[in-house]
């Protein structure tokens, strides 16, 4: 089977199982089961690509031309590969999670729960694997109405609150910012398809930053500020679905997009030479610091969770800003580190809610004699997010610090390093607090182990082992993000 052959059908896979989920909808069993079906069939067709794909001879797939020079087409790459492992692993991970999830708490609409998850693993595979601006742009909205159904699951009035501000900020920054980037670029170049080097000139007029400027806060899904307030506002989701949000596909997509443009689209080169990239730098930086203080005040788990993404998604959009080789690599590395380290978190957030109904951290004092394998987890990758060993995290931090430092940027160094001390003082005390003794409280007056669905502890210890692993044998993880060019 060819490496063009195997990125159609990852592409059209999730789609085609998301017809299938629905028209299982009268058998629950039979319809989980076509779910994992469908994941694991997804994971193995990008692992073999990881396995056979050699990046000097990139497989390329234009499907049709849409105007001259604009064409609807596939090619992979290190960073899109690396961004499809992360979604089609943890899409499996989730989906697992899910199925105990929902039925612990009888969600209602489940098959348009896994009919939407679907959708959307199939639009971030093929925004992953897009050859040009114009096919990333069509699975970006694709993404951005697949998740949708999701945000308003519950059909509440703050959920449908939540809704309009998620596709009002999504669609109103990609609509009235990326797509003119696009139409821009296209303008300029004559060209929008990825190119190693870029394609703008390496002295690049002064529009070129404006551009640039547009196309990162046209990437709305990256959460920067101040594009940032639809993400806690999606919180009233699920949380599967809040850890589809905030570690596989939806804010990944917005930060992924951030480094494509900046690797393919003007180069180190270009980007050296644009004024724009300080100031977008130490906007990323102030994103960093400002996310992470309002994180400390927050009583909400899932809100403090929330805006924690929203500081670390500013590191990998700091990284790809940086116009240094480590800080590439640093944001590439954190886009998956961060992935692993979040959907912990968040996985044991909804298995808090579903074994003890809690979900204020001022709650939650002793809950590790009640759930100690779900502490244990929350703790692990509390460690990751916040970038101490020996967790991945660690690895991912170092390279932007190094990229930092290879910049000359000591001033973005020290946000840096202050973020990292405020994601330890609003993760670690929660995971502290819950190993202190057992107060008097609706949670602790019944001491007996009392962990969530037993399916969703086992996804919680696949991915918190993960964290460990990805420290102890980053070589793969390295090598991967190395080779972008």
């Amino acid at each position: 089977m060819t490496a063009t052959l195997i990125i159609l059908l990852a592409i059209t896979t999730p789609f085609v199982g998301a017809l299938l989920v629905a028209l299982l909808h009268r058998y629950p069993t039979v319809r989980d089961t076509a779910t994992l079906t469908i994941a694991t069939l997804l994971l193995v067709l990008i692992i073999s690509l990881y396995i056979i794909v050699e990046f000097d001879d990139l497989p390329v797939t234009q499907l049709f031309e849409l105007l001259p020079g604009l064409t609807l087409g596939f090619a992979l790459e290190p960073l899109g590969l690396a961004f499809a492992l992360i979604a089609s692993s943890l899409w499996l991970i989730t989906s697992i999670y899910s199925i105990g999830y929902v039925r612990a708490n009888s969600e209602p609409h489940q098959t348009r729960y896994f009919v939407c998850f679907s959708l959307s693993l199939g639009a971030t595979i093929g925004l992953a694997t897009a050859a040009d601006l114009v096919t990333l742009f069509v699975f970006y909205e694709i993404l951005t109405l697949a998740t949708y159904p999701l945000v308003i699951h519950s059909g509440t009035p703050s959920a449908l609150r939540a809704g309009r501000t998620y596709l009002g900020v999504l669609l109103g920054t990609s609509i009235a910012l990326l797509l003119p980037a696009i139409v821009m670029t296209w303008a300029e170049t004559g060209t929008v398809t990825f190119t190693v080097g870029g394609i703008f000139d390496s002295k690049p007029i002064p529009t070129v930053g404006i551009i640039l400027a547009m196309f990162v806060f046209g990437s709305g899904k990256a959460a920067l500020i101040p594009f940032h307030f639809w993400l806690p506002a999606a919180m009233v989701a699920p949380a599967p679905v809040s850890a589809l949000l905030h570690a596989v596909a939806v804010v990944k997509a917005g930060v992924f997009v951030i480094l494509k443009v900046a690797i393919y689209i003007f180069g180190t080169e270009t980007l050296s030479a644009i004024w724009s990239v300080r100031v977008l730098s130490w906007i990323a930086a102030f994103t960093i610091v400002g996310a992470a203080l309002i994180a400390l005040r927050e009583d909400d788990l899932k809100r403090r969770l929330a805006y924690s993404t929203i500081s670390q998604l500013a590191y990998i959009t700091l990284g790809a800003l940086l116009v240094s080789r480590a800080g590439l690599i640093g944001g590439g590395m954190h886009m998956i580190t961060h992935a692993f380290g979040k959907i912990t978190l968040f996985f044991c957030a909804g298995s808090i809610y579903t074994a003890t109904q809690l979900t204020k951290v001022s709650e939650m004092r002793g809950l590790a004699h009640r759930m100690p394998i779900t502490m244990a987890a929350f703790a692990i990758g509390s460690l990751s997010v916040v970038g101490l060993p020996p967790l991945a995290g660690m690895w991912s931090k170092w390279y932007l610090a190094k990229g930092t430092i290879d910049s000359s940027e000591m001033g973005l160094l020290l946000f840096l390093l202050v973020g990292s001390l405020l994601s330890a003082g609003y993760l670690l005390p929660v995971a502290i607090s819950a190993y202190l003794p057992l107060q008097t409280s609706s949670h602790s007056a019944d001491s007996k182990n009392t962990e969530g669905p037993g399916i969703c502890s086992f996804a919680i210890g696949i991915t918190a082992s993960a964290c460990l692993f990805l420290f102890l044998f980053p070589n793969s993880l390295f090598r991967l993000i190395s080779q972008i060019p």
